[in-house]
């Protein structure tokens, strides 16, 4: 078996030698949806105003930072994705999406994998080494977060809540690289980014309903049940509210406005949701690509209107 059953045929990944495609398939490189995940965060990051940037902060500097962050999401995201398969491996076999997955149906050996992580690792580490040392120190705390992500779903009903946590660190990291630290408007940023991450992964985890109970996985798909479209909106408006908070006590206060567009985009997915519909829970689930870039954007002309004033 050589392509996993939520990959699309018609990607690159999947025209690929053979050898090489189970470990690109490991870090999920067929479906970039979760790798511009965790780096438009870090955009959004990049983005959020503030008069106090680092020496030496140009016009150009989101051009270089924003591709940096990139290629450690990918990086990172991918080693993310070959431990957590590692780690779920028994788990993935039980359920039918996840078993032609290249260790469960036993394409890619587990002494193989660990050596594909370290590679990954290893790329991430070169990106690290690259950042301002207040980013470095942010980046190396969130490694904990990450090491226990794949447990949550065992010990937990809110595994997402863990999630949104780890996924968005990079708005702390960004931050950090354009200021030189952290402060109140980014925590705010930060815990709606995290909220977020539980709406649309919520989504993501109706795919897997059935076979997660029956393997004894928890999420907040679960855990909502037949609320979960409520669950998702609430998730949503936190969100809305804590970035809009965020902003509305930074530099520049006028900012909170770039978060309309987005919160619309959120509110559609809350309106186009529907519980029994696996492929529109994945459609939802990738829109979310779009809603940060939308953020991130508003977020940039918002700073220039106002710095240009």
């Amino acid at each position: 078996m050589s392509k996993v059953a939520d990959s699309r045929n018609t990607h690159w990944v999947n025209r690929t030698p053979s050898f090489l495609r189970p470990y690109l398939q490991l870090s999920r490189l067929d479906r970039p949806v979760g790798y511009w995940l965790l780096a438009l965060p870090g955009w959004v990051g990049l983005m959020v105003p503030s008069w106090l940037c680092r020496p030496g902060w140009q016009v150009w500097s989101p051009l270089y930072w924003g591709g940096l962050i990139l290629i450690g999401a990918v990086a990172m995201r991918g080693a993310g994705c070959t431990y957590n398969d590692i780690v779920d491996r028994d788990l993935d076999a039980q359920v039918e999406r996840t078993q032609s997955r290249p260790l469960p149906s036993g394409q890619v050996t587990v002494r193989r994998a660990w050596l594909w992580l370290v590679a990954q690792l290893a790329i991430g580490f070169v990106v690290w080494l690259a950042l301002p040392w207040g980013a470095k120190l942010v980046a190396f705390a969130s490694i904990p977060l990450v090491a226990a992500y794949p447990f949550m779903k065992r010990i937990t009903w809110w595994p997402q809540v863990w999630l949104g946590l780890t996924f968005n660190c990079a708005v702390l990291v960004a931050y950090a690289i354009k200021t030189g630290g952290l402060d109140a408007t980014i925590g705010l940023v930060y815990a709606g980014m995290a909220m977020w991450t539980v709406g649309y992964d919520t989504i993501y985890a109706l795919q897997d309903l059935e076979d997660d109970a029956m393997a004894g996985i928890r999420s907040t798909a679960r855990r909502f049940g037949s609320r979960v479209r409520s669950g998702v909106a609430l998730s949503y408006g936190l969100c809305v509210a804590a970035i809009t908070a965020g902003l509305s006590i930074s530099q520049m206060p006028l900012a909170a406005l770039a978060v309309i567009p987005f919160a619309i985009h959120l509110f559609w997915q809350v309106m186009k949701l529907r519980s029994d519909d696996r492929r529109g829970a994945l459609r939802l689930f990738k829109s979310n690509g779009w809603a940060a870039l939308i953020l991130a954007a508003t977020l940039a002309l918002v700073q220039t209107a106002v710095t240009q004033a």
